[in-house]
């Protein structure tokens, strides 16, 4: 287990000035994860078809079909990778936290606020890419100029809430099945390790969800009649 509050998690090792915590081995172990199951997937891609190709093909097109609905991009491929990656991360971290041994690095502070400020930089990275520099600051005055603060301190409280809520959820949800286990034993507790997971999938899908909520708040929103037509 890592820090019993989630904020400033153990020291494990020094290199020079810089600490490195649990949270810190843990997030690598995340990403290594991460790294080796898409080289291992990759690797086994193939021209012919398998059942496990199509199956992560109707998977991957799914999430495009999420980012269209949320965001009315045209192109939801251009925001596969971040929230993919974004969605991976978080839930891999999250299940780590249901091994023995391990925690959810998703469980200190410190993680998920460096994940909301990923989303803090990419709703203007992907804002000024859609509508140029002056049509994604010109959001900020919409309806009217009087909403210039209102709409600054939204961003910020937004990014605030997304940290808090995502540490929230894992931490407590470690802590309880840590008490249950020191209390009723290993089996006792399973199915509340069910819903610990069950927890851990639907706090990822939250996090890329309301990501995909604040970028797709400031795309440019096009008239129906620009949208392309099927053919008949």
């Amino acid at each position: 287990m890592s820090d019993p509050i989630g904020i400033v998690a153990p020291v494990v090792a020094r290199l020079g000035p810089v600490a490195v915590t649990t949270t810190v081995v843990y997030s690598l172990l995340d990403s290594a994860v991460l790294v080796v199951g898409s080289a291992l997937i990759t690797h086994a891609v193939t021209l012919r078809m398998t059942p496990g190709q199509n199956v992560l093909e109707l998977v991957v097109e799914w999430i495009l079909d999420q980012i269209k609905a949320v965001t009315g991009a045209k192109d939801p491929k251009a925001f596969l990778p971040l929230i993919a990656t974004l969605g991976l991360f978080i839930l891999v971290g999250n299940v780590m936290g249901i091994l023995p041994g391990l925690a959810a690095p998703t469980s200190d502070l410190s993680t998920t606020a460096a994940l909301a400020l990923v989303v803090f930089f990419a709703v203007p990275y992907y804002g000024i890419r859609d509508r140029g520099v002056a049509g994604y600051l010109r959001h900020y005055l919409e309806p009217t100029w009087v909403m210039l603060p209102f709409n600054v301190i939204s961003e910020v409280a937004r990014t605030l809430a997304l940290a808090v809520r995502l540490f929230g959820n894992m931490m407590s949800g470690e802590l309880v099945t840590a008490v249950l286990i020191l209390i009723a034993g290993l089996l006792v507790p399973v199915p509340i390790l069910a819903l610990h997971l069950l927890i851990a999938l639907v706090q990822a899908y939250i996090f890329a969800v309301l990501s995909l909520v604040y970028i797709g708040a400031v795309l440019r929103r096009r008239p129906e009649s620009q949208e392309p037509k099927e053919a008949p």
